[in-house]
């Protein structure tokens, strides 16, 4: 089977989630897409299963640093850092984010590709070969305040999806709360085998091995528990 060309990585954090499918590339809608025979013994159709041992082959890692500060408290906005690291040798790669909920988005570095650049809400790939890795920095509108007295920061779908099957794949990320007016109170899906959670002062990340879909809300909440206004 012909070796897939097009790859589209929805990268952004809440509203349109990271994640990572197989698809044609809007530049090229009527390109099609196959992948590889024996990429996978199995295939999973969906159901979220985390993997207590990783696989013995390299696969993609999702990797997200996002930083929350006083100002993200009144308006939603993070900072954000984000690297892919073994990505399918392919031809062209597209990292889109939700043009509504990215600002400032400007590559950091990439290796084992071609050609990197930014277009307008996307990052543009071309020419992935062997142990190709981008990473990219950007703000993101990620935080919702739950009026409540906490703060919620979702993301997901994270996937790795061929045709219809949903394949490995690694996801972590960091959570730095450079503010003293939040604390960490939980995470959804909790600490698990294949689901890592660590928290430390100011600091709450996660590292997942999984197939499937994987949506993820970590919630803060204020010092005394109340509403701030």
């Amino acid at each position: 089977m012909k070796r897939a060309r097009y790859y589209v990585l929805v990268a952004a954090l809440a509203g349109a989630p990271p994640g990572f499918t197989a698809g044609p590339s809007p530049n090229n809608p009527s390109e099609p897409v196959a992948v590889e025979a024996g990429s996978a013994t199995a295939v999973n159709e969906g159901e979220l299963r985390f993997l207590e041992t990783p696989p013995k082959k390299a696969v993609h890692h999702h990797y997200n640093a996002v930083t929350i500060t006083d100002r993200s408290l009144d308006d939603g906005w993070t900072g954000l850092r984000q690297c892919h690291e073994n990505l399918d040798q392919v031809s062209a790669v597209e990292i889109v984010f939700n043009p509504d909920r990215i600002r400032n988005l400007r590559l950091e570095s990439y290796q084992g590709i071609g050609r990197a650049w930014v277009e307008g809400a996307s990052v543009q790939l071309r020419n992935v070969g062997p142990g190709a890795k981008v990473c990219l920095q950007a703000e993101g509108r990620a935080l919702r305040d739950n009026g409540d007295g906490t703060f919620s920061l979702a993301s997901g779908p994270f996937m790795r999806k061929f045709l219809d099957g949903y394949y490995p794949m690694r996801v972590s990320m960091t959570v730095k709360v450079l503010t003293t007016q939040i604390r960490f109170l939980q995470i959804n899906p909790p600490s698990q085998k294949g689901f890592r959670v660590i928290e430390k002062p100011g600091e709450v990340s996660f590292d997942a091995w999984f197939e499937g879909r994987l949506s993820t809300e970590i919630r803060f909440v204020t010092q005394d528990g109340l509403p701030r206004w």
